[in-house]
């Protein structure tokens, strides 16, 4: 089981990376580039990780054996218990936090250690710039800056996910308003949401890429009056200068009284 980590399993995220460096670096660095690792995933860092909601837990039944963290599009931290390794608890962990990645990103960049680079290498990595710190005594960190790109089933330029909408204009026979809120999800093509607000208690939708700025919909919503409605609808989606998105939606109801309309949501930024 992966999860995202808390505060409370400080100690357990610790116990790992500890574990991992002291037992597993020493096999490829001196011990003063060791003792740099483990200053640099000091208690503030991982703190400061987890208080950010970035960290990641993968648990087999009660114990904790392995975590990696996500920052933006770069993934770190990213450790597996000494006795666990080998056993494809690393390959589950980096694909999960890949899976993570792509949903909002189109490449993963990391930084990687000696004991880590085959690994990422055999992943699909790519090396890009090569670094070399001193430390104590003279030693020297060696390291590489990789990245991957993320391959996509969604040809659009567009990304819906986890983006808010709101309504800003419709025809009189629909029963959004202003104070109907949207928030999309996003998979390759795939797009799912909900909706409520206004006359709208909930609502649901689900539909994909047509076009590259196109998407099909299908929803159905209860009102305020207790009716189901169902529907379907094309959208064309146009970006603002602002960044944000605009969507323009014609629809058509499937019950009631059949009718057309058209409307509009603008994100909420």
């Amino acid at each position: 089981m992966i999860q995202k980590a808390t505060i409370q399993d400080l100690n357990a995220i610790q116990k790992i990376v500890y574990e991992t460096i002291s037992e597993i670096y020493p096999n490829y660095y001196p011990q003063e580039v060791v003792e740099f690792f483990l200053n640099h995933h000091n208690e503030e860092n991982i703190v400061h990780d987890l208080e950010n909601g970035d960290v990641y837990l993968l648990s087999n039944d009660d114990e904790h054996i392995g975590t990696g963290t996500i920052v933006e599009n770069c993934m770190n931290r990213v450790f597996v218990l000494p006795q666990y390794q080998g056993k494809g608890y690393g390959t589950q962990i980096m694909d999960f936090l890949e899976e993570k990645i792509s949903e909002k990103h189109n490449s993963i960049s990391l930084d990687s250690s000696l004991p880590a680079f085959n690994i990422y290498i055999k992943r699909g990595y790519k090396p890009i710039e090569y670094y070399e710190n001193s430390v104590e005594n003279g030693k020297v960190l060696c390291y590489q800056v990789m990245t991957k790109d993320i391959e996509s089933d969604n040809n659009s330029d567009f990304n819906l996910n986890d983006r808010i909408f709101v309504s800003t204009s419709k025809t009189e026979n629909g029963e959004v308003s202003n104070e109907t809120c949207f928030k999309f999800h996003q998979k390759g093509q795939s797009i799912w949401g909900s909706y409520s607000g206004g006359d709208i208690e909930r609502g649901t939708l689900i539909g994909k890429f047509i076009e590259s700025d196109q998407i099909y919909f299908t929803y159905q919503h209860l009102n305020t009056n207790g009716d189901i409605r169902i529907g379907e609808c094309k959208s064309r989606l146009e970006k603002l200068p602002d960044t944000g998105l605009r969507i323009y939606k014609s629809w058509k109801w499937l019950n009631g009284n059949m009718s057309y309309g058209e409307s509009i949501i603008e994100e909420l930024i």
